[in-house]
């Protein structure tokens, strides 16, 4: 590219506007003293009232920055480029950089905000993935209590910082130059994941971390370029509206109070209005001032660290600074439900919630994940998982033109009738003819409790374009559900190894028929097909209790599906009916594997692109024909009539 020059006229107004805005930060007055973030020196940490104020001042709901104004931000950003992929920026408070790419991030002096989590010198570098399937994430330099000593000497001290980490003389210059009070240096480093190489090394992914060319390029675009990101417009990043930061605000200083015990925070509301959005918001600033969350994954669709299908329950100590294909981890307690949807058995949903949520030991807060069903019966299934988990705390988060949920007050979720469970005054009525006690007693026989004495309900309005709307979200589900099953199989990559392997040469598992049991979940299969079913699926890696009875002559069945726990998902490659052996690939631990003894087969499928798209498969591709008959009965996808009521809403 060229080089831009600028008239003088334009050069001398760039530089006044400098000089202003260097001698406006000299004349801030100091920052007020803090407390100590977890790890790290002092850093400005108030009260959760005190940070919600600041947050709303900080970004309040008006109407976005124009071109100009997010142009003339730009110019406050000091960057240099240093060598072997890493980039080193200057940040004043109150700057931000909102980018697309993915990174590594490390505080050098000051303090930065990333989605809502405080990064302070003397932590680990934080991996930072900021896809354009998701709002870009923004950098932010926050506030941070100076030492008490001269400007002089606080120069000097980075000065000394960047020598350590072997910046050359020109670039520390060009960063010391630009150096006021109440600057947050950091470094960026470029970043490679297993799980990203796998993902980019299928052409549909391929560029799921390239940032949007900008229409001018500056110089700080190329040094953000070499670390594999991209500046963004601010308003392309995360947008929080004045009902969302009242909320966190309340759910702060709950978790904060310890006379009222651990909090259980359900958030709920139709899909596409932010709920995961506004969850992983909620535990990196709990983060901030509390060792651990525990979170309750009850969305089937799209779990937050788990491929789809899941009920889990996992403990979160590291702030999630990505969306959920790049932090799948291991939970504490999982069931493989096996669908991405549990409207065909929903009594079955309700017993894995109350398996997994049993595992919940209340000495840590709680978030709950739901699902986007919020319709119909999914409604009254919302009723039912309200009662069961006796939440504290509900987060309604409701688009501004859906009106068909109503407010889930304690009054309402007390007197109305679930899907499974009668409200109070259906209780009442069954008492005038003499059989109040009989149903108290069937309630708590199945695991129902009344609901938390008036739990608080939080109404929160999005505010940012296309809530509420599935139609306009920037990825289709089906597509991040396939991401999730890539960046857990990613795991399979060796994570020394710059170059990918397909699937197809890695090594699988040899299990024997008569060491697990089968079950498919979605649908009854004859036992003389149960193998084809089988074959070339994914399935869940599971613990039954019970001793899997030994059958010589044929596969293992099981009449019914279990709950149990699932230790992880693979692939069954292949299988070997004279040797009897299933051919398995996944990365599960082999300390682990040893408890599997049940495999459960679901409605999840292996993303096409495993099939189609493998790298170094050359003629006829295994499992994939392009000859299939739709015309043969029963070769089709069932077609469901969700416009039917149940038969036991029909009646007046």
């Amino acid at each position: 590219m060229a080089n831009r020059r600028l008239n003088p006229a334009s050069l001398l107004r760039r530089q006044r506007s400098r000089r202003r805005r260097r001698k406006a930060a000299l004349q801030s007055p100091p920052a007020p003293p803090e407390k100590k973030a977890r790890g790290g020196p002092d850093v400005l940490q108030r009260s959760a009232r005190e940070f919600a104020r600041g947050l709303l001042s900080a970004r309040p709901s008006q109407p976005p920055p124009t071109d100009e104004e997010a142009s003339d931000e730009g110019e406050m950003l000091t960057a240099v480029e240093a060598k072997e992929g890493r980039a080193f920026l200057l940040l004043p408070q109150g700057q931000a950089l909102t980018f697309t790419g993915k990174c590594s991030l490390t505080c050098l002096y000051g303090s930065v905000r990333v989605f809502g989590f405080n990064i302070v010198p003397d932590q680990p570098p934080y991996h930072l993935f900021s896809p354009y399937s998701h709002c870009a994430l923004t950098i932010e330099a926050v506030a941070y209590k100076e030492p008490e000593t001269s400007g002089k000497e606080m120069k000097a001290e980075a000065k000394s910082i960047l020598r350590a980490h072997l910046v050359p003389r020109d670039a520390r210059c060009k960063l010391m130059k630009d150096f006021i009070p109440q600057c947050s240096m950091i470094l960026l480093e470029r970043l490679d994941t297993p799980a990203t190489r796998f993902i980019h090394s299928y052409s549909n992914f391929s560029h799921i971390f390239k940032a949007k060319k900008a229409p001018s390029f500056t110089p700080e675009d190329t040094v953000l370029a070499s670390v594999g990101a991209g500046k963004q417009d601010p308003r392309s990043g995360l947008l929080m509206s004045e009902s969302t930061l009242s909320a966190v605000e309340e759910l702060v200083q709950a978790c904060q109070d310890e006379d009222e015990g651990c909090p259980i925070v359900l958030v709920c509301g139709p899909k596409s209005v932010g709920k995961s959005t506004f969850n992983r918001y909620l535990i990196n600033i709990l983060l901030n001032s509390l060792p651990c969350i525990e979170f309750l994954d009850c969305d089937l669709g799209q779990p937050e660290f788990t491929p789809p299908g899941c009920v889990s329950l996992i403990n979160v100590t590291e702030p999630l600074l990505g969306p959920p294909f790049t932090h799948q981890h291991t939970p504490r307690k999982m069931v493989y439900f096996g669908a991405t949807s549990c409207e065909q058995d929903t009594e079955r949903y309700i017993d894995t919630l109350k398996y997994v949520f049993n595992a919940y030991e209340r000495d840590v807060p709680l978030v709950i994940n739901t699902m986007g069903w919020v319709k119909g019966a999914g409604l009254l299934l919302l009723i039912d998982v309200i009662r069961l988990l006796a939440p504290s705390h509900i987060v309604q988060i409701s688009a501004e033109d859906f009106r068909d949920m109503p407010q889930l007050s304690p009054e309402y979720i007390h007197c109305t009738a679930g899907l499974h469970t009668r409200g109070k005054a259906l209780l009442r009525r069954k008492s005038l003819n003499g059989m109040e006690d009989s149903g108290q007693q069937g309630l708590a026989q199945a695991g129902f409790h009344p609901p938390h004495p008036g739990h608080q309900l939080l109404c929160v309005q999005p505010e940012f374009p296309g809530a509420g709307n599935a139609g306009t979200g920037r990825t289709h589900s089906s597509v991040l559900r396939d991401m999730a099953i890539l960046a857990y199989l990613g795991q399979l990559q060796p994570p020394d190894v710059e170059s990918v392997f397909p699937l197809h040469s890695l090594i699988p598992y040899q299990v024997p028929f008569n060491a697990v049991a089968l079950r498919v979940i979605h649908t009854d299969v004859a036992p003389a097909h149960i193998l084809y079913s089988v074959n070339a699926s994914w399935v869940g890696l599971c613990q039954v209790p019970d001793q899997v009875p030994c059958n010589a002559d044929g596969p293992v069945l099981l009449m019914h599906t279990p709950i149990c726990n699932c230790l992880g998902f693979g692939i069954v490659r292949g299988v070997d009916t004279d040797k009897k052996l299933y051919h398995i690939l996944t990365p599960v631990a082999p300390q682990n594997l040893r408890f599997v003894n049940c495999l459960l087969i679901g409605s999840i499928p292996i993303p096409n692109c495993i099939f189609l798209n493998q790298v170094g498969i050359e003629g006829e591709i295994p499992y994939v024909t392009s000859e299939y008959n739709y015309d043969i009965s029963g070769a089709g996808k069932l077609k469901l009539k969700k416009h039917l009521k149940r038969r036991e809403h029909t009646q007046p």
